[in-house]
């Protein structure tokens, strides 16, 4: 039932305290019969034991919800006939390759080169390498969408929870239906306003609140939810002396709750999370060509983006100076602080590229891992190579973030098998191969 899913949210949150403050019960030891976390990378041979793959004919998790979701994107779409086994995708992959090969020996433009003059297909911003950049919430539901849509079918259900649970879904409202700044203030105003009642429970004072304080209008009732939580705590609305109050009563609390159990529940409220969805999409060369973002990426608007855009061009006639290290290192950061995701895409030897959304703090390491995930041979030695011709082998790597590694905002990795693997020419699963679309 619905609303379980509000108390399941509370009572995993003070399992994860307790787990954080070692009262969860006995630990297991690291040298246990238990088999250690997954690892980062498999190029990694001090770390390829640690590994344990999934099952061999089964996707992972991640694999397999970045499926789901690349196939529900193609339901309902009005598509030509397009033939998707893996023989025809082998021959259309060889023939692009082949006509890439002929175009650049031949000096003639690449398809990149083509689609920029294009001036239709700009027009109706079909350039974009990816349609934007989506999230999953498993506490709502199993759709994939963008982030300000899930943020309304959040409040749309924590508004459906209240008369079940209106103290518990009210500490949520308040974190995940106003602003940061302004909530924060809320909850530290109302957590005094309850821990005065419950540390002097004799005290009148305490119990009153004039809905025209200032203090009270400016911290409390601007921010949604927090009228539902006072209600729930015991506060009902009475008029006195011609003015509107919130007088405290015990008998008014919500049944099965209490002032300790709601004072604990709005400290531990936090934002319901929404999980980054890859996007998985898996492309052939011809669909690789688009390389613009789209605005979702971006921590700036799209009329600021243009403005610096204009900036740099009128900068270009003063960059004919000598620049040093310091000034180059400032320009790029400048560049890349723009981005919130970066797209990334691993190039396979038979020509099929396998592109995913990530944020920009993400490590490596997660990159290796999703790579990991998507291949034939999961156990297999592998690693990425960037176009300049940089191998990421170092273990170091892993653990450090795109934006420090300068991975961001695109990047195309070249995929090589390693070490034992090397004889191997199988890359994806076929169940991926099977994503590939005419767009």
């Amino acid at each position: 039932m619905a609303p379980s899913k509000i108390k399941n949210f509370f009572l995993r949150k003070k399992a994860e305290a307790k787990l954080k403050l070692g009262v969860a019960g006995p630990g297991r030891k690291l040298n246990s019969d238990a088999p250690p976390p997954p690892s980062s990378k498999a190029s990694s041979s001090k770390q390829k034991d640690a590994y344990v793959p999934p099952k061999r004919n089964e996707l992972s998790a991640e694999a397999k919800a970045a499926a789901n979701a690349a196939l529900a994107r193609f339901e309902g779409k009005d598509k030509k006939e397009f033939n998707t086994s893996l023989a025809a995708i082998r021959a259309q992959v060889r023939k692009e390759l082949e006509a890439e090969k002929k175009a650049k020996e031949g000096g003639g433009p690449t398809e990149q080169e083509g689609s920029a003059e294009d001036g239709t297909a700009q027009e109706a911003r079909k350039d974009y390498a990816v349609q934007g950049v989506f999230f999953r919430c498993p506490m709502i539901g199993d759709e994939i969408l963008p982030y300000k849509e899930w943020k309304g079918r959040i409040k749309e259900f924590l508004y459906e929870q209240l008369a079940a649970d209106r103290g518990l879904t009210a500490c949520l409202i308040i974190y995940n239906c106003n602003p940061k700044d302004k909530a924060e203030v809320c909850i530290e105003t109302l957590s005094k306003c309850i821990e005065n009642i419950i540390n002097n429970p004799t005290e009148e004072k305490y119990k009153k609140i004039r809905m025209t304080n200032r203090m009270f209008c400016d911290k409390i009732k601007v921010c949604e939810g927090s009228l539902d939580f006072l209600h729930a705590a015991g506060f009902a609305e009475i008029e006195l002396d011609g003015e509107p109050h919130l007088i405290w009563s015990e008998d008014n609390i919500d049944p099965e709750c209490s002032l300790e159990v709601l004072l604990e529940a709005l400290k531990a409220a936090e934002p319901i999370p929404v999980e980054l969805d890859r996007n998985l999409q898996v492309l052939l060369p011809s669909q690789v060509k688009r390389s613009n973002l789209p605005p979702d990426f971006f921590r700036i608007s799209p009329e600021e983006i243009k403005r610096e855009q204009q900036l740099r061009t009128e900068a270009l006639e003063q960059a004919q100076i000598l620049k040093t290290k310091a000034m180059r290192e400032k320009e790029e950061l400048r560049t890349i602080n723009r981005y919130k995701f970066s797209l990334i895409r691993v190039r396979f030897p038979n020509g099929v590229y396998l592109q995913g959304t990530f944020n920009v703090y993400e490590k490596f390491g997660q990159v290796c891992e999703f790579v990991q995930s998507c291949l034939m041979h999961e156990s297999a030695d592998f690693a990425l190579v960037s176009p300049g011709g940089l191998k990421y082998d170092d273990p170091d790597d892993l653990d450090r973030s795109l934006y420090d590694l300068r991975l961001v905002p695109t990047v195309v990795f070249n995929f090589c098998y390693e070490n034992e693997s090397k004889s191997l020419t199988d890359f994806l699963k076929e169940e991926l191969m099977l994503l590939i679309q005419s767009f």
